[in-house]
C-alpha cells in the first residue's frame, strides 16, 4: 500500500535535505583553505554524513514530487516554482559544495581586473590569498570560459574588491540568476514542444543535479543554460535575431550551448521563415555578437584554444578511461605509440559525438529542441571531459521536449545516479570517505522507510 503525496510533503521533505546539506557543508563542503578541517576529522567525517543524508533525503522528495506530478491532480507549473526557492533557500548562505571550481570563477576575474590574459595564465599567475583557493591541478591551466562569463566575473571581482566572502555569495546569486531563467523558460518551451509544463520544471529545474551543483555549487552552466533557454523561447517568435543573440551570448559562456544555434535555424524555419534566411540572420546575428561582446570585455578570442582545460587525468570521460587503459597496455608492450593512445580516444570520441548529432538531426522532422538536447548528450558523454553536472546540458533541454514520458524517466534516472557521486569537497574520495558516504546514504534511508512504515501503520490497522 502506498502512502498518499502531497505537495507540502514533498516541500518538507526537500528543505530537510538541503539543511542537511547546508549544515554538512560547514565542515565538508569545498571551504576557504584557511577553514579546512583533515579529512579524518570527527568533524569533517560528521559533515560528511550529513551531506549524504541530505542528498538521499532530497533525491527521496524529487522523486515522490515526481510521482506527484504524474498523478491524477498534478499541480500547476506556477506552483512548483516555490518548491525550487525553498529547496534552494538553506543552500544561499552555505559554504561551496561538490566543487571548488567557484574559487576558480572569483580568480579568473580578478586577473581579467588586472590586465592578465586568463587564456595563456592560470590562477598561479595571479599569486596571493585568492589564487591559493584553486585546486591544484588548475593552478596553471587557462581559462576555458567565453568573454560573457569572464566579463561577469571580472564585474564581480571589482565590486567585492577580493573580498571572499562577498566573492562566494555574489557568484552564487550570479547562478541562481541562471536557475530563475531556467525556470522561466522550461514551461514556455515546453508548451512549445508540446510537452508536459510541471514535468519539464520537474526534471529541468528541480532534479537534484541543479540545487547541488548549479546552486550549492554555484557553476556557471547555470548562466550557460538560463540564456540559452531563453534564446530558444524568443527564437521563432517576433523577435529571432533576439534568439541567436541570446544563445550565443550562451555559447560566450561556455561553448557546448553553440549547438543550440541549430535549434535557433529550425526553429524559425518551422515558424514559417524561409531557410536561407533564418541561417543568415542568425549567422549574423552570432558573429556580430561574439565580436562586439569580445571587444566589450577586452579578454580576446583565447577562449578558442583553451577550450582543452578541462580534461585532467582523472576524469570520468569514457574516452580518458579507454585512453588510459590502452596507454597502460601500449607501455607494457614497450610500445612508442603509447603517448597517442589518449588523444586518438579523444579524438574518436569527438567524431563518434559528430556522427550521433548528425543522425539525431537528420531524423524524420525531431523536435529542435529535443535534437539539440540529444546533441549536447553526445558531447558530454562522448567528450574529453565529463563532470556530474554535465549532464543537465542535455537533460534542461529534453526535460522542455522529451516527446514521452518514458524519455523522462530515463533523464530522471540519470540524474538520480549522478547525483550522489560527487563529494562535497570537491576532491578525489578516499576509502574511508566512501564508506562515510554510504553510511549517511544509509542512514536517511532508514530514516525515510522508518517514516514510510509509520504512515502505513494508521491504514492497515483501519484496514483489519
Amino acid at each position: 500500500m502506498a502512502f498518499p503525496v502531497d505537495l507540502r510533503r514533498c516541500q518538507v521533505l526537500g528543505l530537510a535535505g538541503t539543511a542537511c546539506l547546508a549544515a554538512g557543508g560547514e565542515t565538508a563542503g569545498a571551504l576557504p583553505v584557511r577553514d579546512l578541517l583533515a579529512p579524518a576529522s570527527a568533524g569533517a567525517a560528521l559533515g560528511l554524513v550529513g551531506v549524504y543524508f541530505g542528498v538521499v533525503l532530497l533525491i527521496a522528495a524529487w522523486a515522490l514530487l515526481g510521482r506527484l506530478i504524474r498523478g491524477p491532480r498534478p499541480p500547476a507549473p506556477r506552483a512548483l516554482l516555490p518548491t525550487l526557492a525553498l529547496w534552494s533557500a538553506p543552500l544561499l548562505l552555505a559554504p561551496p559544495l561538490f566543487s571548488r571550481d567557484v574559487y576558480s570563477y572569483l580568480a579568473q576575474g580578478a586577473m581579467v581586473n588586472a590586465g592578465i590574459d586568463v587564456y595563456a595564465h592560470g590562477p598561479a599567475g595571479l599569486g596571493g590569498p585568492l589564487s591559493a583557493e584553486v585546486a591544484p591541478l588548475w593552478q596553471h591551466t587557462g581559462a576555458p570560459y567565453g568573454p560573457v562569463f569572464l566579463g561577469v566575473a571580472a564585474a564581480l571581482s571589482a565590486l567585492t574588491r577580493g573580498d571572499l566572502p562577498a566573492g562566494l555569495i555574489g557568484m552564487r546569486l550570479v547562478a541562481l540568476a541562471g536557475v530563475a531563467l531556467m525556470a522561466v523558460a522550461l514551461p514556455r518551451l515546453a508548451r512549445h514542444s508540446g510537452a508536459d509544463p510541471a514535468a519539464a520544471l520537474w526534471l529541468g529545474a528541480l532534479n537534484p543535479l541543479v540545487l547541488l551543483h548549479l546552486v550549492a555549487g554555484a557553476h556557471n552552466d547555470a548562466v550557460m543554460l538560463g540564456l540559452l533557454g531563453i534564446g530558444l523561447v524568443a527564437a521563432p517568435g517576433r523577435w529571432p535575431v533576439a534568439g541567436a543573440v541570446l544563445v550565443t551570448l550562451a555559447a560566450l559562456v561556455k561553448a557546448p550551448a553553440v549547438l543550440g544555434l541549430a535549434a535557433v535555424v529550425v526553429l524559425q524555419v518551422r515558424a514559417g521563415r524561409s531557410p536561407a534566411r533564418a541561417v543568415l540572420t542568425t549567422a549574423l546575428a552570432a558573429v556580430a555578437t561574439t565580436v562586439a561582446t569580445t571587444a566589450a570585455t577586452g579578454t580576446g578570442y583565447g577562449w578558442t584554444a583553451a577550450l582543452n582545460t578541462p580534461i585532467s587525468p582523472g576524469n570520468w570521460a569514457l574516452t580518458s578511461l579507454l585512453g588510459n587503459a590502452t596507454t597502460a597496455v601500449l607501455d607494457r608492450l614497450g610500445s612508442d605509440l603509447a603517448p597517442l593512445a589518449v588523444p586518438a580516444w579523444h579524438a574518436l570520441g569527438l567524431t563518434g559525438a559528430a556522427v550521433i548529432m548528425l543522425l539525431v538531426w537528420l531524423r524524420p522532422r525531431p523536435h529542435p529542441v529535443y535534437a539539440a538536447g540529444l546533441s549536447l548528450a553526445a558531447v558530454a558523454a562522448l567528450g574529453p571531459a565529463v563532470r556530474p553536472w554535465y549532464a543537465l546540458w542535455a537533460l534542461f533541454l529534453i526535460a522542455a521536449a522529451a516527446p514521452s514520458a518514458s524519455v523522462h524517466r530515463r533523464a530522471a534516472a540519470v540524474a538520480a545516479v549522478l547525483a550522489p557521486a560527487t563529494l562535497p569537497g570537491g576532491g578525489p574520495a578516499d576509502f574511508g570517505q566512501l564508506v562515510l558516504a554510504v553510511c549517511g546514504a544509509a542512514l536517511a534511508a532508514v530514516v525515510l522507510w522508518q517514516a514510510h512504515q509509520a504512515r502505513l501503520a494508521p491504514a492497515l490497522g483501519s484496514v483489519a
